[in-house]
C-alpha cells in the first residue's frame, strides 16, 4: 500500500510544482508560502480531527515533539526556499534540483538513521543526480 501512497505523492508533489509556479507570479514568495501553509494547515487538522485522533496529543513524548518540530521547521524552510526559487526560474530546473533531495536523503538516512544502502540505491542515487545535471545544462 506504500507505493500507492508515495506514486500519489509524487504526482500531487508535481501539481503543488505547477500550480505553485502560477500562484507565485503575482504575490510575494514568502506570502505565497504563508497562504499554502495555512490551507494545509486546515486540511490536516481537519483529517486528524475527523479521524478522532485530537486526543492522542496528549500521549506525545517530549523527544516525538522536538523530531516533529525539527521537522516542520525543515519543511518550513524547504517551502520557502522552493517558493522563491520557482518565482525566480523555471519550474524545469528547479523541480530536477529540488529532487536532489532524494539523494540528500539516502545519505543522511545511512549517516544518521544507520540503515543500509545496497550497490542497488547507491546506482539509483548517482542516476538521480546525473540526470539533475543533464536537465539543468543549458
Amino acid at each position: 500500500m506504500w507505493k500507492y501512497y508515495a506514486l500519489l505523492s509524487a504526482l500531487f508533489a508535481a501539481l503543488t510544482a505547477i500550480f505553485a509556479k502560477i500562484g507565485v507570479r503575482d504575490v510575494n514568495s514568502d506570502l505565497a508560502t504563508a497562504i499554502r501553509t495555512t490551507v494545509i494547515l486546515l486540511i490536516t487538522w481537519g483529517i486528524a480531527l475527523a479521524g478522532s485522533h485530537g486526543g492522542e496529543i496528549k500521549n506525545i513524548n517530549s523527544h516525538t515533539w522536538l523530531f516533529l518540530v525539527l521537522s516542520g521547521a525543515a519543511t518550513g524552510l524547504s517551502w520557502l526556499f522552493y517558493f522563491k526559487a520557482l518565482q525566480a526560474g523555471d519550474v524545469s530546473k528547479v523541480a530536477p534540483i529540488d529532487k536532489l533531495s532524494v539523494v540528500i536523503t539516502i545519505f543522511l538516512s545511512f549517516i544518521l538513521l544507520k540503515e543500509q544502502v545496497s550497490a542497488r540505491v547507491i546506482i539509483g542515487a548517482v542516476l538521480i543526480t546525473a540526470g539533475s545535471i543533464i536537465m539543468l545544462i543549458k
